[in-house]
Parts: C-alpha cells; sequence; structure tokens
C-alpha cells in the first residue's frame, strides 16, 4: 500500500500522478481497503447462506411442485409465482420491513432470509426440470429391481436430475450474488453499500465502482469456475 503512496509522490506524469493519487484517495486513506475487505465478508456470507438454504428450501418446493396432492401442488405453484413474479428488491424490504421487524432480527439474517426464498423458487424449478428429464424408464428399471419409490427416486432419479440441471443450477449462483449487491437498502455495509460510502465521501465515482465491479467479477467467476470443475467430474463418471 505505501508503494502507492510512494509512486504517486514521485513526481510521475500528469496523467499517472492523478491515477496514483485517486487510487490513493479511495484504498489508502481511512483504511479504505479494509472496509472493501469487510464489505467482502459480508457479501460472501449472504450469499453462501442463502444459496444453502435456498437449496434446501428449494428442493422441498419441488417435490411439493411434483406431488399427487392439488393442496400441496398448489401452495407450491403459488410460493413460485409470487416469487417469481415480484422483485427481489421489494421482497427483501418486505421481509425487513414488515415481516421480520417486529422480531427484531439481525438485518444480516433478514437478507438472507429474503434471498434464500427468492432463490428457492428458481432452483425448485430447475430442480423439477432435471427430474422431468430423466428417462421415464430409469424409474421403471429401479422398480423392476425390487427398489421402494423412495428409494428408486433417491438412487436412481435424483442423482441423474442434479446432473441434469447442474448447468443452470451454476446460472443461479451467480445471480444470486450478483442480486445481493442491493442489501444496502436495508443499510447492510456490504460490498456496494462500502462503494457508495467512499464515493460520497471523495467525490469520485470511477474508482470506488470500478473496483467493486472487479470484486464482483472475480468472486463470480472463481465461484463459476469451481461448480464448473465439479460438473465435469460428475459427468466423467458417467462415462466409466
Amino acid at each position: 500500500m505505501n508503494i502507492i503512496l510512494a509512486l504517486a509522490q514521485s513526481g510521475q506524469p500528469g496523467w499517472l500522478d492523478e491515477f496514483l493519487s485517486a487510487l490513493h484517495k479511495n484504498l489508502i486513506v481511512g483504511d479504505r481497503w479494509m472496509q472493501y475487505l469487510n464489505g467482502l465478508s459480508i457479501t460472501l456470507r449472504i450469499s453462501f447462506f442463502s444459496l444453502l438454504f435456498g437449496t434446501i428450501i428449494g428442493v422441498i418446493v419441488c417435490f411439493m411442485r411434483l406431488s399427487r396432492f392439488k393442496v400441496v401442488r398448489g401452495i407450491a405453484i403459488t410460493y413460485i409465482d409470487i416469487l417469481r413474479g415480484t422483485p427481489s428488491m421489494v421482497q427483501l424490504m418486505i421481509i425487513f420491513y414488515v415481516i421480520l421487524s417486529p422480531m427484531r432480527i439481525n438485518r444480516e439474517i433478514s437478507a438472507i432470509v429474503a434471498f434464500a426464498i427468492n432463490s428457492s423458487a428458481y432452483i425448485s424449478e430447475l430442480f423439477r426440470a432435471g427430474i422431468l428429464a430423466v428417462d421415464h424408464g430409469q424409474t421403471e428399471a429401479g422398480r423392476s429391481l425390487g427398489m421402494s419409490g423412495f428409494k428408486t427416486s433417491f438412487f436412481v432419479v435424483v442423482p441423474q436430475a442434479i446432473k441434469n440441471c447442474f448447468p443452470s443450477y451454476i446460472n443461479e449462483v451467480s445471480t444470486l450474488i450478483k442480486e445481493t449487491a442491493i442489501v444496502g437498502y436495508i443499510a447492510i455495509n456490504d460490498i456496494t453499500k462500502i462503494a457508495d460510502t467512499i464515493r460520497s465521501r471523495t467525490y469520485e465515482a470511477f474508482f470506488p465502482l470500478i473496483i467493486t465491479a472487479i470484486i464482483y467479477y472475480i468472486i463470480v467467476k472463481t465461484v463459476a469456475s469451481l461448480l464448473s470443475v465439479l460438473e465435469r467430474r460428475m459427468r466423467k463418471s458417467d462415462k466409466r
């Protein structure tokens, strides 16, 4: 960090001097780089737990959607329809300011609840599409081997369904991480909120926003790459 300050004071050409000075102002002054790291940790926590609980809820809703009982199926369809038909920002604000406000629940937990519920609607449909893509003959083969309906679903259908929907699941993970940028609306100091705060203090929008964009790009690219490696390994197991 001191290198930036030294270069900025070393009499570089005008544009370079201005660039280094702006970089110093937006990263070094007031330990603002630490603020970015704190914002990053909040973004990662919200993204991780939202994805974890969103996946669990999504799987449950998926099986409700596939239920033979009309009432259960109707509840799942209504749940999915409402969540997919309304903005995630509005859902976040309703959950924090209306539903969870009387309980005085932590803002970060409220954000996790909101994004987990929102994401579950999309994940449930992804998983349902994966299940429906499995050939019906697979189920018949399992039953012919004496497996119960539950065992056939769990050991035969579900593993294939996961492989079918995994590429779309990776896209949903990337979307979820980027959507967490709206948590500043309930005063959570994530990366985007930190960038906006620094912008208001330095009166410079370029560096805070570009730094934020780069951080998001690195996060999304890293997570997507790791999940793609997992997907390729899953595909390879089919060829053995």
